[in-house]
This record gives structure tokens, C-alpha cells and sequence, in this order.
């Protein structure tokens, strides 16, 4: 039990290649998944410590979180911490603009890659020995409020807490602790087009603040770190600046 074991999605550069990173150093042995190989043995490599393993998979194919599953339980026999971070945004249009196929593709990378990781990882946090561990969501300020023309990853977000919500009240009977860390404006690829300006809710466009993407590791490192007698079940991080509070 020295030796803990967390898993991560979309690890291959941002938010989850910071939050790794940090991970490593807290003395984690990481597993790290993405869907091209190349860029999360690149991450691998970047890590402290020894023992890591990168697995590629797509979170929003069953069989391919079950593999991945495998390969954790295999290898480790065991999974202290989950964090659901892979995701990605839609095309900036109104919802009539917005094709099925898109939606689909948005909601299983976002939604559906989460639900499927959580649900592989509370299988084995139950069976193992000790049983328990953690399962951490990012959920994203759209989590609370939504941009103008975001409706699938909003949906999805907002989803997200409910998937927290309730993975955490099952969890209680299985020494199974559920979080959520909702990120504002982390500097990353997902954020450059901030630089330039985004629009806004009245119409107007306006370059925002970005914050350190090493931020949202250590309150990953906080919230991961806990005894599994205690859960930050809703954290939110974000850059001091930037226009939330006046959004809705």
C-alpha cells in the first residue's frame, strides 16, 4: 500500500499532462491514456519517479476502457485515484447549426468516456483489497453557467456534477469518494483562442485572463491527496479575472 496508483485521461498535454506531473511528484505511479500513443509516451517520459505506464484508448469505446481496465488491474492490481479530465469543445454555432454527429462525438468523449471510466474504476475500487479509492471529475465552469453557443459541451458539463452527485452517494458503502474540480480559463490548447477574444454573452468580444495550468494541479494534488474520511466534493479554479461571476 506504499505504492499508489492513479489514472488519468487525456493526459496527453494540459490540463492532464500538469496534473500528472504533479502527481509524480507527490509520489503517485501514473497511468496515462489518450487516444495517440506517441503523445502520451512523450508525456510518460516527462514524469519523476519510476513505474509509469501510458495506455492509449478512447474513453467513449467500451472495449477499449475495458482494456485499458485490464491493463490497470493487471499491471498494478489496484486503482487509488481516477481523474476524469479528457473532453473537448464543439463548433462555436446555435444549436439548429449543430449536426447529431457532432453532438454524439462531444457526448461520448465528454460524458459518456466519463461514465464509462468511472464505471470500470468503482468496479475495482470495490473488489480490491483494501477496497476504496477516488474518482475526481472535471467538470468546468460551464458546469455552472453556460458561453454563448456551447450547448453540447454545457449539457455535458452540467451532467458531469450529476454523475459527481451520485457516484459520491453511492460510493459512501464502498469507502469510494467522488469530486469534481471546475476549471476556469487554465492556459492550455483548449484556452489560446482566449488570447484573441471570445465572444460574449452581449455580443461583444474580449480577449480573458488565462491562469497557470500548474494551478489546477495543485488543487488536483489537494483534493487527491485527502484521507478517504474526507472529499472536496465541488473545488473550483479558475483565473482571478476572468468574467464568471457576471455570467447569468
Amino acid at each position: 500500500m506504499d505504492q499508489k496508483i492513479a489514472l488519468i485521461t487525456g493526459a496527453g498535454s494540459g490540463v492532464g499532462l500538469a496534473c500528472a506531473q504533479r502527481l509524480a511528484k507527490d509520489g503517485f505511479t501514473l497511468v496515462l491514456t489518450g487516444r495517440q500513443q506517441d503523445k502520451i509516451d512523450a508525456a510518460c517520459a516527462t514524469l519523476d519517479g519510476q513505474g509509469h505506464i501510458a495506455v492509449a484508448a478512447d474513453v467513449g469505446i467500451e472495449a477499449e476502457v475495458d482494456a485499458l481496465f485490464e491493463r490497470v488491474e493487471t499491471t498494478f492490481g489496484r486503482l487509488d485515484l481516477l481523474f476524469n479530465n479528457a473532453g473537448r469543445n464543439g463548433s462555436a454555432v446555435e444549436v439548429d447549426g449543430l449536426s447529431v454527429a457532432e453532438w454524439n462525438d462531444i457526448v461520448a468523449t465528454n460524458l459518456t468516456g466519463s461514465f464509462l471510466c468511472a464505471r470500470a474504476a468503482f468496479a475495482l475500487m470495490k473488489r480490491q483489497s483494501p477496497k476504496g479509492g477516488r474518482i475526481i471529475n472535471n467538470g468546468s465552469i460551464s458546469a455552472h453557467v453556460p458561453r454563448p453557443l456551447s450547448v453540447p459541451y454545457t449539457a455535458t458539463k452540467h451532467a458531469i456534477t450529476g454523475l459527481t452527485r451520485a457516484l459520491s452517494l453511492d460510493g459512501r458503502a464502498h469507502d469510494i469518494a467522488c469530486g469534481q474540480i471546475d476549471i476556469g480559463n487554465a492556459a492550455s490548447e483548449m484556452t489560446e483562442r482566449m488570447k484573441e477574444g471570445i465572444l460574449q454573452p452581449n455580443g461583444s468580444r474580449m480577449s480573458e485572463p488565462r491562469m497557470d495550468v500548474n494551478d489546477v494541479a495543485e488543487t488536483l494534488s489537494y483534493m487527491a491527496k485527502l484521507s478517504l474520511d474526507s472529499n472536496a466534493m465541488f473545488v473550483t479554479v479558475m483565473a482571478t479575472k476572468m468574467p464568471f461571476a457576471g455570467r447569468g
